[in-house]
């Protein structure tokens, strides 16, 4: 069986923990950000969890 390779864009957009899960930047914090409140923009730079229906396409994409 050959190596499997690392998808390099979804190895940008998403990190791995150590006990397995996904974490992902969140939407909605690159632009735009003069009507959005302080606490909300606050809460767009923290990492979310990547759902549960996303989690198997998403770690095919990162075998390692």
């Amino acid at each position: 069986m050959p190596k499997l390779k690392t998808h390099r864009g979804a190895a940008k957009r998403f990190k791995k923990t150590g006990t397995g899960k996904i974490l992902r930047r969140k939407a909605f914090h690159s632009h735009i950000l003069t009507k959005k409140s302080a606490k909300r923009k606050r809460k767009l730079t923290r990492p979310a969890l990547v759902s549960s229906a996303d989690y198997e396409n998403i770690s095919r994409l990162l075998p390692y």
